[in-house]
């Protein structure tokens, strides 16, 4: 049995004392998943696009996990950022509520009315 190779890095924005956003990066063999949790908005955004940078040159043939399941908030930028982020990877996006699968549609929303020229 091959052994896999995880890496964990978190980054935390804070903001009076309150995490806003929690950027987790945990890779295994065959993928690399960029776990947010929080709210993706302001200058939050700036945060989120440096860590996917931080990992894209990384990321090789690796499929890139964009796991939505811990975001509360996305703002238009957010959105934007985190659909460039799939647009750029083929980002498999996870997300398991109602709200999160709207932001995920959302994403994927944006990206099909781009590909119509809309």
């Amino acid at each position: 049995m091959k052994a896999r190779t995880h890496l964990c890095v978190t980054w935390s924005t804070k903001c009076s004392q309150q995490v806003v956003l929690r950027i987790s990066v945990e890779s295994a063999d065959s993928w690399v998943a960029m776990r947010l949790e929080g709210k993706v908005l302001g200058p939050w955004v700036e945060e989120c696009h440096s860590a996917w940078e931080s990992i894209r040159a990384d990321l090789g043939s690796k499929q890139l996990r964009l796991d939505l399941r811990g975001v509360t908030f996305v703002d238009a930028r957010g959105t934007e950022m985190l659909r460039e982020i799939q647009q750029a990877s083929g980002a498999e996006v996870l997300a398991d509520s109602p709200l999160t699968k709207y932001f995920a549609e959302q994403i994927k929303t944006t990206i099909e009315k781009t590909e119509e020229g809309v």
